[in-house]
């Protein structure tokens, strides 16, 4: 049972940060240059590559910062409900501006409803100019500090370190002004913000505590999810017997992978963890089907199968929700399989049984097995790093299956004066361009009271007796159309070519 707090419990705690904005606006650069200038030296090289949160000191203080693939793996853990962070900062270029993926991050932001800070990258660049940013900002509604909002804005260089002790100062300014307390008393409780698969370990999540202490022994519940507090590790990979409230730790031991941005619960009683996540029950609908497009409500005629191998839960979560974006009324997306660790030999055999099956890896490699069932198959595989790379590749498949339309384009139209000769498909005529131009070689619709009697081809065109390659608006011409329709005087030649609609 969780224990009782009172007032004289409760102690600050650090803030939770997340870092997000355009995937080129340097907000990973901006996370490595925090993560080696403000973490213990000697210690930053422990960092699990995939923890998905660190802590940093900064003067007297810690500040937690998520370090998640992008806005669309935050905006997935939001979607579950769970609220994480604390403040936001919002990275925009001073070379670039604002841009459609700045607009999206704000949107997660604005969801979240927690207090954000806009920070000004690359202002080493020689195209930089911050107030041009604000303006930028200003133009999508986005108001900083003086430029009608109260928006707190930072200039910064991720890559020089110019302007991030600012930066931190301002985190800590607005942490001091939310009054950020924990109970170190209580028994843990939080969300899980990243899950996978170690081959030797087993299943593992990164907890981000956000009240109450962990310690060895216990037992976690994360929905249905269960595990025992055996291996307890710190954002360093550091074994450790407890933490407390902000703090990103890795457990080892579930007995199967726990949804990124499920909340999480702790006892002291295996029998109760053990009763808690027997009585989860679902939701009916799954992330899968609710991201991805119902093919077969809306009877579309092409699906793109795909199976989706990625390093942890989290980027498999944030895969989805940004296909979920890609909508297209002819093309389908259908997931017909997922999961975390390595492609094995039965992704491939799953992938061989449709050709046009897509297995899209995620920092996934393949394993010895399955490297040799590829060498001698014809699957598809795709590997990324980045998930706006393989993003981009999905909606580049998307388009190229999507059915080309063609129509005619009219070129001109004529009126039959006058037959010559009739040799088997082979008509010889005179006529006069009525409208545009007839063009030799082009495709000739045959019009009879308007209306389509049939089709044909000009083979021969000439003009006051001399070969020519287009006769124009009111002019006469003689004419070797090929047809299998019998042409008549007063018919219409209408001139035309197929050409695919845009």
């Amino acid at each position: 049972m969780q224990k009782s707090a009172n007032a004289k419990e409760f102690v600050k705690r650090p803030p939770i940060v997340v870092i997000m904005g355009h995937i080129d606006h340097g907000k990973s650069t901006l996370l490595d240059y925090i993560r080696k200038t403000n973490i213990v030296a000697g210690e930053a090289g422990g960092i699990t590559q995939h923890l998905g949160a660190y802590e940093a000191v900064h003067g007297e203080d810690k500040i937690t910062f998520l370090d998640t693939p992008g806005h669309e793996a935050f905006c997935a853990i939001r979607e579950r409900g769970a609220h994480v962070a604390d403040i936001a900062i919002l990275v925009v270029s001073a070379e670039d501006g604002v841009k459609p993926q700045t607009i999206e991050a704000l949107k997660c932001i604005q969801a979240e409803k927690i207090p954000f800070i806009v920070a000004v990258n690359k202002m080493d660049k020689p195209g930089a100019n911050a107030d041009r940013t604000k303006q930028s900002l200003a133009e999508n509604e986005i108001y900083v500090e003086g430029y009608g909002g109260d928006v707190p804005v930072v200039p910064i260089s991720a890559l020089t370190g110019a302007g991030i002790p600012e930066l931190l100062d301002m985190i800590m300014l607005i942490a001091g002004m939310q009054s950020l307390q924990g109970n170190t008393d209580k028994l843990a409780e939080g969300a899980i913000i990243e899950a996978g698969l170690d081959n030797k370990k087993g299943i593992y999540a990164t907890l981000l505590i956000k009240d109450g202490t962990l310690k060895s022994g216990q037992y976690i519940v994360a929905e249905d999810a269960y595990s025992p507090v055996r291996i307890l590790e710190d954002f360093q990979g550091k074994a450790i017997k407890s933490a407390t409230f902000s703090s990103p730790v890795r457990v080892t031991g579930f007995n199967k992978v726990p949804a990124v941005g499920a909340t999480f619960q702790v006892f002291d009683d295996k029998k109760e963890a053990e009763t808690k996540a027997g009585l989860f029950k679902p939701e009916a609908k799954s992330m899968q089907n609710s991201a991805m497009h119902a093919e077969d409500n809306n009877k579309l005629s092409i699906i793109v199968p795909l199976i989706i191998k990625a390093d942890a839960i989290g980027s498999i979560d944030g895969i989805k929700h940004e296909l979920g974006k890609i909508k297209n009324e002819k093309v389908s997306l259908k997931i017909v399989a997922e999961g975390i660790g390595n492609i094995n030999e039965s992704d491939i055999k799953t992938a061989q049984s449709n050709p046009n099956i897509i297995i899209l890896a995620f920092n996934s490699k393949l394993d010895s097995k399955a490297k040799s069932i590829l060498e001698r198959s014809s699957v598809r595989l795709e590997s990324f790093k980045i998930i706006y790379d393989l993003i981009e590749f999905v909606k580049n498949t998307v388009i190229s299956k999507v059915p080309k339309e063609y129509i005619d384009e009219v070129s001109g139209i004529a009126k039959v004066l006058a037959l010559f000769s009739k040799s088997k498909d082979k008509q010889i005529l005179g006529g006069k361009v009525q409208e545009g131009s007839l063009l030799i070689g082009s495709e000739v619709k045959i019009l009879r009271r308007d209306a389509e009697i049939g089709r044909g081809k000009i083979k021969e065109l000439q003009q006051q007796k001399a070969k020519t390659d287009e006769v124009r608006e009111g002019y006469e011409f003689g004419s070797l159309i090929e047809s299998k329709i019998e042409i008549a005087i007063g018919d219409k030649i209408q001139g035309f070519r197929v050409i695919e609609k845009k």
